[in-house]
């Protein structure tokens, strides 16, 4: 089953963008030459962004090849398909790595348990029930991301597609 979706490279240091490059196309299977502009919320970063169409499951080989550059800030989605939901995931270099299923809508479907277990937390008086809310819906990756996003408002997306 094929879906599509896109990636958002909202900073990357220079020295790093091939290394990006190198990365996508191994979990593509194509050569990638991604087209660069400054980053103006992070002087000195580069930022990127593409869509590209490739089979279920590869937004999270995209996610999981670019994961462990602390100095990376990204973003994968995926459509969801007939067979597969929606995927979406946010990294930054303070919180890490963000995982989300989303439905048709784009609504981001949180599973019974990361519920159960937030309440849990909560009911133990561990943490705010709205806070764990929060995180379960990515809230504090989206805070930390959205001036990157506004940033890139207006640039170009080139669509890639996986060689099966």
């Amino acid at each position: 089953m094929t879906t599509r979706g896109v990636l958002y490279v909202h900073s990357a240091p220079r020295a790093l963008c091939p290394h990006v490059e190198w990365a996508v196309a191994g979990v593509l299977g194509v050569r990638v030459q991604l087209d660069w502009t400054r980053q103006p919320a992070a002087p000195g970063t580069w930022r990127s962004e593409f869509s590209w169409q490739a089979s279920a499951g590869t937004a999270s080989q995209l996610a999981s090849a670019l994961r462990g550059w602390d100095l990376l800030r990204f973003e994968v989605t995926a459509e969801p398909t007939p067979a597969a939901e929606g995927e979406r995931y946010s990294s930054t270099p303070t919180l890490g790595i963000f995982h989300a299923v989303t439905g048709m809508h784009g609504d981001i479907l949180v599973p019974e348990d990361r519920l159960r277990a937030a309440l849990a937390r909560s009911a133990a008086g561990e943490s705010d029930l709205g806070a764990e809310v929060s995180r379960l819906l990515g809230k504090p990756w989206d805070d930390e991301l959205e001036s990157f996003r506004h940033a890139g408002e207006g640039a170009p997306v080139r669509w890639l597609h996986q060689v099966v």
